[in-house]
């Protein structure tokens, strides 16, 4: 299933509160959100009547809450609320592979665990990185170029003392 496409602004004031007085919150709250943050829904697509959810926070403490700001409707009706929530207990077993993926999601969630959720522009981005990585290696190893230059953009420079 694919991701919901839904985006909210998050009400930064709301944020910092809930952050503050949460237990495993954060020792500095701004730190951990900007004033003019956006989010995007975590969930799989999902109609009206469910929340959009986006996560803000891994709390460290031992009952596995996290913050997460929700929320409904559109423009001038568009409500928030920011909840402290427990992780979904859910688990996708590989038996092939002996791996082990928990899902990201909160407790009692709508719709599909988020193992099954598909984030395409997650995906495009990623292929462009390795294709972009690709090409400059590619680059970097034909005879008679010049160093190519790193993921980051800058020469492979050697690091030396000499002046």
């Amino acid at each position: 299933m694919l991701q919901c496409t839904a985006v909210t602004q998050v009400p930064y004031a709301e944020a910092l509160l809930a952050l503050a007085t949460m237990e495993g919150g954060p020792a500095h709250p701004p730190d951990a959100v900007e004033p003019e943050a956006f989010v995007l829904c975590e969930l799989g697509d999902h109609d009206e009547s469910a929340e959009h959810a986006a996560h803000l926070w891994t709390a460290d403490t031992p009952d596995d809450q996290d913050l997460w700001l929700l929320w409904s409707g559109t423009g001038a009706h568009r409500v928030h609320r920011l909840d402290a929530l427990r992780l979904c207990p859910a688990v996708l077993r590989e038996l092939a592979t002996r791996t082990v993926t928990t899902c990201a999601y909160f407790d009692h969630h709508p719709g599909p665990h988020s193992f099954s959720v598909t984030d395409p522009l997650g995906d495009l981005i990623a292929a462009h990185v390795h294709s972009e990585v690709r090409r400059l290696v590619s680059e970097g190893d034909a005879p008679g170029t010049p160093d190519a230059p790193d993921v980051l953009g800058t020469p492979d420079v050697p690091d030396t003392d000499a002046p």
